[in-house]
């Protein structure tokens, strides 16, 4: 179903803190200042009109993003690049971007023509991109859009500078301006900064393979169109992907697990790619509760790390999906904190590098974020995660399905031939 409708948007405005905070520099960690954190990521709530439908929500949040950026400050700050192409926020207290915006739909309207979960055909409206607002260096760190709907409900747009951030620590951000919204009179979690627990040694000293960051040839394009489609896996799919494992798997290994490996696996089936060739499965571990870190709570940076397997295509499917399964638990059993210091060690050594690109499927598991439960004052949203798949990137995202059911939703993104043969894949996994 095709729908139309107009924003109209007020001029975008720069938001700092409420309240005079410090003048200084501060370093990023050598986690966040890797190549491949060098990018924006755009997300998306969907809110109903609610018991606040008197107050506006533009205005709610506009006020509550200044208290918030007190505590937060470095957020209203701007990213420079140093010697060695390290990282630091300079604490200007400039600001975010804001805009505030009016859309002649409704909700409803939304939902009936099925634009609440990715793809967003309508994004680039509810999310304008500002003039001088997308760079990473000397940019504001965030650019949020509040779009009131004629329902009384609102969007909620934003992108993020992910040098600063990783999806816990947006949502901790944005929880507090949450709260703040709701008229509490501080936000529950204190922030914490601490980027230097995630510096590399002296002298970096790499203990671990790291084939995730191998050095091999970007891929080239994909030919044709891409496209984008989301597909939603309730309580009754995962356990038809789990009757797929042998007895001692499927009692044991977590809906991560299943999902990560017969995704790869469909995908990889889907690409049709040579025998011979490496595949690589890359999700990120987040090491926030590895204790030798010492990562105190609060902390809103970077705190995850790249970790997968290698193996070639043939073997990969020629394989079972318990064998992948096994695959994905090794991986996920090796970040302990030696290996987060390797990782470290690796960037500043080999000059901060991006992934290794060449036939990656990259999974983030937002599930457990908190997307989902961000209320401003409006209730939970209808969907709240990011807003996009990218071509060897998604996300596990929690949504609920048609049935109501807490339920995982993956944005994929694939040549057009190769999403229908991807998602004949996932029909077989989930009659299998």
């Amino acid at each position: 179903m095709t729908l139309t409708f107009t924003v109209r948007r007020r001029e975008p405005e720069l938001v700092g803190p409420a309240e005079p905070t410090p003048r200084e520099t501060k370093r990023l960690s050598d986690i966040d200042d890797q190549e491949t954190l060098r990018g924006q990521v755009p997300s998306m709530f969907l809110y109903r009109g609610g018991p606040r439908a008197a107050d506006d929500p533009a205005g709610v949040i506009r006020r509550a993003l200044g208290e918030a950026l007190v505590p937060y400050y470095p957020l209203a700050g701007r990213v420079r690049e140093v010697e060695a192409r390290k990282l630091v926020v300079d604490c200007t207290g400039e600001g975010i971007m804001f805009v505030e915006a009016d859309a002649d739909v409704r909700l409803s309207e939304l939902e009936a023509a099925g634009l609440t979960m990715p793809p967003f055909p309508c994004a680039d409206q509810l999310l304008f991109d500002v003039e001088g607002s997308s760079g990473i260096l000397n940019s504001p760190l965030l650019l949020i859009q509040v779009t009131r709907l004629l329902c009384g409900g609102f969007v909620l747009a934003l992108r993020l500078n992910h040098t600063i951030c990783d999806a816990i620590g947006i949502i901790q951000f944005l929880s507090a301006v949450a709260e703040l919204a709701r008229g509490f009179p501080a936000p529950t979690v204190a922030p914490s900064w601490s980027r230097e627990l995630l510096e590399a040694r002296n002298p970096p000293r790499p203990t671990f393979p790291h084939h995730e960051f191998d050095a091999v040839p970007p891929p080239a394009p994909p030919p044709g169109d891409m496209v984008t489609r989301t597909f939603t896996f309730g309580p009754s799919g995962v356990y038809a992907i789990r009757k797929g494992l042998p007895p001692k798997l499927r009692d044991t290994a977590t809906t991560f697990e299943v999902l990560a490996a017969a995704l790869w696996r469909g995908r990889t089936a889907a690409l049709e790619l040579p025998p011979d060739e490496d595949v690589r499965l890359v999700f990120v571990s987040n090491i926030r509760g590895v204790p030798e870190l010492g990562l105190p709570a609060g902390y809103y940076g970077n705190a995850c790390v790249p970790t997968g397997g290698l193996v070639t295509a043939g073997a990969l499917l020629a394989g079972s999906l318990g064998d992948t399964v096994e695959l994905v638990r090794e991986a996920k059993a090796a970040v302990t904190a030696e290996y987060v210091r390797s990782t470290a060690d690796l960037l500043v050594l080999r000059g901060r590098p991006y992934v290794a690109m060449s036939n990656m499927f990259l999974v983030s598991d937002n599930r457990r974020t908190g997307f989902h439960r961000v209320d401003f004052g409006w209730g939970v949203p209808v969907f709240g995660g990011p807003s996009t798949a990218m071509w060897g990137g998604s996300f596990i995202l929690a949504v609920r399905n048609a049935d109501g059911e807490n339920a995982a939703a993956l944005p994929i993104m694939l040549p057009r031939p190769a999403m229908d043969r991807f998602a004949s894949e996932v029909e077989r996994l989930l009659k299998d």
